[in-house]
């Protein structure tokens, strides 16, 4: 791989399997090879619990944001092989306001990773943004290469799909980041006995086109279990149809970037 690719997995709404899917494709590119750093923006942690981890404080981007660390100090290794982590804790939740005092406050977070990215250690960065529209989220989009949305298989859902490609726009045309674009759209929670799931996902992929994963993620017991013993499905029940549903996309997510 020529070179490491930060991807946000972004939804400005909660509850769409953004977090569930950063957790479960770092575990299956790392089962590919691919060295994998997670960077958990969300104060909540959810991706640094599924990971193992628990949270501490001073552990996250928070003080790199704020100068006072390091960003090499806060890389965390996780129980998985080729997976490392910047966690998140609760004052992460006070960036926003120290990057709002700042006049560059879209390049804060590429400012403090910028040695992450320039290194190449790792073949991807995946960055999960809090569930907002606030400025952690559009600073991290600022940062990032490409952005894979997560999306349930409901139709109030579709709404969030017009922001996101919204904020795409107005990041080129300010130049906060003239190359971002929309690399995927990952449908999450598919069930497949009922009819609304399989009219949204057409309905997406008419929009959309080839941007919409072939890969959908089922809903899957095994997958809800999962996080509360702080490992991904993948790991935890490698046989489940979630986990194989995650090893497929990871598996096209890859093959995407290595076609570049």
């Amino acid at each position: 791989m020529s070179k490491t690719r930060a991807i946000a997995i972004a939804n400005q709404k909660g509850g769409v399997g953004k977090t569930t899917t950063v957790v479960n494709l770092a575990a299956a590119l790392s089962e590919l090879g691919k060295a994998v750093l997670v960077i958990d923006l969300d104060p909540q942690a959810n991706a640094t619990s599924g990971l193992g981890l628990t949270r501490q404080p001073g552990v996250s981007l928070y003080p790199v944001l704020t100068g006072t660390a390091d960003v090499a100090d806060i890389i965390q290794p996780t129980p998985y092989e080729n997976i490392n982590i910047i966690p998140a804790e609760v004052d992460l939740a006070g960036a926003e306001l120290e990057i709002a005092r700042r006049g560059n406050h879209l390049e804060a977070v590429r400012a403090a990773l910028s040695r992450v990215f320039e290194s190449g250690v790792f073949d991807f960065i995946l960055m999960d943004c809090p569930p907002s529209l606030g400025i952690l989220m559009t600073s991290s989009l600022a940062a990032a290469d490409g952005i894979v949305v997560t999306m349930q298989c409901e139709y109030y859902a579709m709404e969030g799909l017009s922001v996101i490609t919204s904020i795409i726009n107005q990041m080129r045309l300010n130049g906060a980041n003239p190359n971002l674009a929309l690399d995927g759209i990952l449908m999450t929670m598919f069930d497949g006995r009922t009819r609304l799931a399989a009219d949204v996902v057409a309905e997406v992929r008419s929009h959309f086109g080839d941007l919409v994963y072939n890969t959908t993620i089922p809903r899957n017991v095994k997958v809800s279990e999962a996080p509360s013993f702080g490992q991904p499905v993948v790991f935890y029940d490698p046989s489940s149809r979630g986990a194989a549903a995650y090893r497929e996309f990871a598996r096209e997510f890859a093959a995407r970037y290595e076609a570049c």
